[in-house]
């Protein structure tokens, strides 16, 4: 199997990363192409080690929460055509589970995270970064209401995370991350056009390095 191609996609917390990858790759499948998506909130470090009110007190929105020597090295594994072991988050406890999944390579592969573009030292696996660029009020609105339904967490919590961590650390980390996109999206998942651009970019089979 040729080297897959690897495309980054990152942005604000609640930017619409996960439904635009999700629209690229239903795209790419229904054009019969292979797509493997991945996750970086999956390389949140295990904090079995810590009691639970510790936990609740990590920077979630942090570079030094993730574990990204481990997804470095799981990129360099698949960019050579070997499996995985995926790790698996809980929210709830806020540490790793110990079940994972074997994941084989797939010629397209989709990571998508809020610190992916952060860490320079993913980019050798990076064939296409993209950057999903969506107000922050917005941001803050899907996050509510993701956290609440989704994650167990109150509006109160969800807002003094926000504060405290979410915003300092956008504008700290992520904001500034934009300049190394190859290709910046505004107007987030919902963004049809330009998951139509990406999608016959990839389709054309001239877009990527070997």
């Amino acid at each position: 199997m040729h080297k897959p191609i690897i495309l980054a996609i990152s942005g604000a917390s609640g930017s619409g990363k996960s439904l635009f990858t999700q629209n690229l790759a239903l795209k790419l499948r229904q054009h019969e192409r292979d797509v493997l998506v991945l996750q970086e909130d999956h390389y949140y470090k295990a904090q079995d080690h810590i009691e639970m009110a510790q936990r609740a007190k990590t920077n979630y929105d942090h570079p030094d929460a993730f574990e990204h020597d481990l997804l470095n090295h799981h990129l360099q594994e698949l960019n050579a055509g070997n499996s995985i072991q995926y790790p698996s988050y809980c929210y709830v406890t806020h540490t790793r589970l110990s079940d994972f999944n074997v994941i084989s390579p797939a010629p397209i592969i989709i990571l998508e995270g809020i610190m992916l573009l952060t860490q320079i030292q993913l980019f050798d696996q990076f064939n296409i970064k993209v950057f999903v660029d969506t107000p922050l009020d917005v941001c803050l609105m899907r996050r509510m209401l993701r956290d609440t339904q989704e994650r167990g967490r109150s509006i109160s919590s969800v807002a003094k995370q926000y504060e405290e961590t979410v915003k300092p650390m956008y504008h700290k980390f992520i904001e500034p991350s934009k300049t190394l996109a190859d290709l910046i999206v505004p107007h987030g998942g919902e963004n049809l056009l330009a998951v139509d651009v990406l999608s016959s970019y990839l389709l054309d089979g001239k877009s990527v390095k070997s």
